[in-house]
């Protein structure tokens, strides 16, 4: 059962990547981005309970955060460079 569940999300982790590669704007490319950062840690979990290690599920909650975090950090970056581009006096501020 966790060894079909665990290829599944493999699957799902995989067409994420197609689309970060392929997408047609940023915001889609940092959209699966996020989602292949939230199918490896469903795929940490898996596993912790495929192969009971239950310190394996710390390691998916701190990714997690780190994942949620950096995925913030990035929209808030592109957010910043389109303003400036949009506003050039917004510079000298």
């Amino acid at each position: 059962m966790y060894i079909v569940v665990s290829l599944a999300i493999l699957v799902t982790m995989v067409l994420a990547l197609v689309r970060a590669l392929k997408g047609p704007s940023v915001y889609d490319r940092v959209l699966a981005v996020n989602v292949f950062g939230t199918k490896t840690v469903l795929l940490l979990s898996v596993i912790a309970f495929l192969y009971g290690r239950p310190d394996f599920l710390d390691l998916a909650l701190a990714y997690a955060l780190i994942n949620m975090v950096g995925i913030l950090a990035v929209l808030n970056f592109f957010q910043n460079r389109s303003r400036r581009k949009s506003d050039p006096e917004a510079e000298n501020d």
